[in-house]
């Protein structure tokens, strides 16, 4: 592994713990109360746990394009949301959260491996390579927190809405 690519393998971590000008996920996590997971906010077409739950289908898929040959990939864009009218629950928010830093960790880990080119085509793909598929990752992470963060400033502001 060169100096250049321990770099960036280094920042593209720091980009995906969210340590970087970005919310963590679990700052974020630590100061949301799940019991609003499945709180409407007008204009939305969707609920927390909604967001989070696309985030964490979209994690997965990426991360197992990233490591599996055999791995389908869900419809899109159908595939990566909850249906429309599907609850959460604090229960299902806990689920959403522990399967998504378990995915996280997971392609920190695969981006953390010296063995894994960063830059080397994904045999599977059409052009895609582990580094691409990791700031696709921090970069849809980073849009979804922001999302999230702004749902709950509005739910918070408005407790009985």
């Amino acid at each position: 592994m060169t100096q250049e690519d321990d770099s960036v393998r280094k920042h593209v971590l720091s980009l995906l713990r969210g340590s970087s000008a970005h919310i963590s996920f679990d700052d974020f996590i630590s100061g949301f109360t799940a019991d609003l997971c499945n709180r409407h906010i007008d204009g939305l077409p969707y609920t927390p746990w909604q967001v989070l739950e696309h985030m964490r289908l979209a994690l997965w898929d990426i991360l197992e394009f990233s490591r599996d040959a055999n791995h389908v990939s869900p419809e899109f864009p159908k595939g990566y949301w909850p249906q429309p009218n599907e609850a959460g629950t604090t229960a299902l928010w806990q689920e959403t959260v522990d399967a998504f830093r378990n995915d996280l960790q997971q392609m920190q880990s695969l981006l953390d491996d010296p063995a894994t080119d960063l830059h080397a085509k994904i045999p599977h793909g059409d052009g895609q390579t582990i580094l691409r598929e990791a700031l696709v990752v921090a970069d849809h992470n980073a849009y979804h927190l922001g999302v999230l963060a702004v749902m709950a400033r509005i739910l918070k502001a408005n407790p009985g809405r």
